[in-house]
């Protein structure tokens, strides 16, 4: 599933495996790369590929592996910025699909043109454009 030559794989955990997959699909534009399951038919493991053909792995919650689900309302400790060709077209696509937007697209100083962005589970995404 996960093409060689990516030397980093970014792993995001969440309580719905096969529900965020869906999501990231449909209102981000990823290319599905599947849901794993294990012999009871739960999901353990799920992956998406991002435009460039780099993976996202999306892993289950299991404190137990030290990996937990973001939250809603408690600070998260990571995010992941996608860099896309038309950030305003990819917010609107985003926005009309029940997408929470934490700003939109706005310049930055460091040279994209981004807007912020929650999936269903609260985990922070943020998509910009080179400018």
């Amino acid at each position: 599933m996960t093409p060689r030559t990516q030397r980093t794989i970014p792993i995001l955990a969440y309580n719905d495996l096969r529900a965020i997959h869906d999501f990231l699909v449909d209102a981000f534009g990823f290319e599905p790369g599947g849901v794993e399951t294990d012999g009871s038919g739960t999901p353990v493991h799920a992956e998406v590929n991002a435009t460039d053909g780099s993976v996202i792995w999306l892993h289950r919650h299991a404190p137990d592996h030290g990996m937990t689900a973001p939250g809603r309302d408690s600070p998260v400790n990571a995010g992941i910025v996608v860099v896309v060709d038309d950030v305003d077209a990819h917010c609107t696509r985003a926005r009309e699909r029940g997408t929470t937007i934490d700003y939109g697209p706005t310049d930055q100083d460091y040279g994209l043109r981004e807007y912020g962005a929650r999936d269903p589970e609260g985990g922070r995404w943020y998509v910009g454009s080179w400018i």
